[in-house]
């Protein structure tokens, strides 16, 4: 028995370990975006100014990758303040009742070389539901002062009002004045932890 046990402890110390790489986002050299549609012959650009990020990983391919990204909702930008202001109100977002929109990944499908499909969590208003990302892997770097780097951009396009984001009007030529679908990209430069 005593040498059952022994050969099950060598078998277990002999497979070898992955270490678990850590990554948090370079803010400066990040950015989450949107585009939705307006009056139906336009798109609306915006941002959100202050999120975090942080994958981690143990394959050199990314392919077992986790993440976890948030989204302060108070922080949109759309270059115009009183559409930010309606944005941040209970007709959109309701930055002060939902502060965060967080992402939690839940699976990656290798799609191609440095391509996924990322699956997870997106929770708006405290509503959760399931979207996919497209993601390109875009390598990792030193940079010049001896920082490791990675890339990573991901696209995905939403229903707003399958989160409860419904405010709008209609068009008497047919449409609405704010799209229903948001389209999202996410542009992440992570750093080594």
């Amino acid at each position: 028995m005593q040498r059952m046990i022994l050969a099950a402890l060598i078998a277990f110390f002999a497979v070898p370990s992955f270490a678990q790489t850590t990554w948090k986002t370079d803010k400066a050299h990040s950015g989450v975006k949107f585009t939705v549609s307006h009056l139906v012959v336009s798109e609306v650009e915006g941002r959100f100014t202050d999120f975090d990020a942080t994958v981690t990983q143990s394959k050199d391919d990314w392919s077992d990758m986790k993440v976890l990204a948030t989204v302060k909702t108070a922080s949109i930008n759309t270059d115009n303040e009183g559409r930010d202001k309606h944005l941040r109100s209970d007709d959109f977002l309701n930055a002060e009742k939902f502060p965060e929109l967080t992402f939690k990944s839940t699976g990656v499908e290798v799609t191609g070389k440095g391509t996924f499909k990322i699956t997870g969590d997106l929770t708006i208003r405290d509503v959760t539901r399931p979207v996919v990302l497209d993601a390109a892997f875009k390598g990792v770097i030193k940079d010049p002062w001896g920082n490791t780097k990675a890339g990573i951009r991901a696209t995905t396009t939403i229903d707003r009002f399958e989160w409860g984001v419904k405010w709008n009007k209609a068009l008497e030529a047919g449409g609405l004045v704010a799209g229903k679908d948001v389209t999202v990209t996410l542009l992440f430069e992570f750093a080594k932890q």
